[in-house]
């Protein structure tokens, strides 16, 4: 199967969020010789749109510097489709020929895939890469992205830590995590 694979970028950007984009380009490239693979610019915002960058012309090497580049290379989004905008996604699907959407993020695009699963009938395959630094996904211990994460914040946090012993008053850090505190305890217990 050569075919078609978009892939897309959704949520807050990681410090490995690329690493999934380019890793699963490489591996389509392995599997489907000949396939196209599609990034989608700044999530489904970009399948909306008709906006691609052509990811199976990119050579190799350019794309192995991209996976070790933070932020999210694709561009993100904050988007939570509805069913009548996952109708709009899917058309644009179709348009672009997908025969299949990998979806990098956490419980959103999570939710997203499971509507366009279901409005598509099988037509196209949905592949949720999950990658969350909120550790908050159902069934399993911890989520691609919170190591990573956790580090960082610790790492972060301690640097603070011994910048303030040295003036007085307070210091007051936020951490992201959506509804869970993972990263802030992780940060704790990294002492």
């Amino acid at each position: 199967m050569a075919g078609t694979f978009v892939i897309a970028q959704g949520g807050g950007p990681t410090a490995v969020i690329n690493q999934t984009v380019v890793g699963a380009t490489l591996e389509i490239r392995k599997r489907h010789p000949g396939a196209k693979v599609l990034g989608s610019i700044h999530g489904v915002r970009g399948i909306r749109d008709g906006n691609y960058v052509d990811l199976s012309a990119i050579p190799e090497d350019r794309l192995r510097l991209i996976a070790g580049t933070p932020s999210a290379a694709l561009g993100s989004t904050r988007d939570k489709p509805d069913a009548a905008y996952c109708d709009v996604i899917l058309n644009g699907l179709k348009k672009a020929g997908a025969d299949a959407f990998i979806y990098i993020g956490g419980n959103d695009t999570s939710g997203t895939q499971q509507i366009l699963t279901d409005a598509a009938g099988g037509s196209i395959a949905f592949v949720h890469a999950p990658k969350t630094i909120d550790n908050d996904l159902e069934e399993n211990d911890h989520t691609p992205g919170f190591i990573s994460a956790a580090e960082f914040v610790a790492g972060a946090f301690l640097s603070v830590d011994l910048d303030f012993r040295a003036l007085p008053g307070i210091y007051v850090g936020i951490v992201m995590g959506r509804h869970a505190g993972f990263l802030t305890a992780a940060a704790a217990a990294w002492q």
